[in-house]
C-alpha cells in the first residue's frame, strides 16, 4: 500500500477500498461513488469522511465532496461540505495531507471559501490535528470548538 510508511491518523480505524488502476492506486469514495487517485490527502478525507459518518452521525446523503464554487470569476473547489435538508451548506471541511501543518494561510483558504458560502461550521484537518470553528455573524465572530460536533449538536 502506497500509505505504508505515513504517520498513523488521530481518526478511528478505517479501512478504505483500494484498487490498482494500471499502475495508479486508487481508493473509493463512498461520497462521489467512484475510484480516485490515491493520495495522502485523499486518505485523510476519506478517514475524516467515515469518522463523520459512522462516529459523529453526519448523514451521507447530506455532504459532498469536491464542491466547486466560483470566487472573484475564478473557480475552486471545497474539500467537503454538509448541507441541511433544504441543500443549503453548513459547514466547509478543508483537508491537508499529514505532513503540512495547520496554519493561518489553511485557515485563510477555506475562510475564503466562507465568504461564499457563509456556513455555521468550519473545520481544518490533516489526519493529525482537527480543528473546528462555529461562525457567529450576528457578533462578527467566531468560536473554537474542543471537538468536532455530532450532526445531532450542531
Amino acid at each position: 500500500m502506497i500509505f505504508g510508511n505515513m504517520k498513523a491518523l488521530n481518526l478511528p480505524p478505517y479501512t478504505p477500498l483500494f484498487r490498482m488502476n494500471g499502475t495508479k492506486q486508487e481508493l473509493f469514495d463512498p461520497l462521489r461513488e467512484k475510484y480516485v487517485a490515491a493520495t495522502p490527502e485523499e486518505l485523510v478525507r476519506q478517514s475524516f469522511v467515515n469518522y463523520l459518518i459512522n462516529h459523529r452521525g453526519y448523514p451521507k446523503n447530506l455532504m459532498a465532496n469536491e464542491v466547486s464554487l466560483s470566487m472573484n470569476g475564478m473557480k475552486r473547489r471545497c474539500d467537503t461540505v454538509l448541507y441541511d435538508l433544504h441543500v443549503h451548506p453548513r459547514m466547509i471541511i478543508e483537508y491537508k495531507r499529514p505532513t503540512v501543518g495547520i496554519s493561518q494561510k489553511v485557515f485563510d483558504q477555506v475562510s475564503r471559501y466562507n465568504m461564499v458560502m457563509h456556513v455555521d461550521y468550519l473545520i481544518v484537518s490533516n489526519g493529525i490535528s482537527h480543528y473546528c470553528c462555529k461562525m457567529d455573524y450576528a457578533n462578527q465572530h467566531y468560536t473554537f470548538l474542543k471537538e468536532i460536533p455530532s450532526y445531532s449538536d450542531l
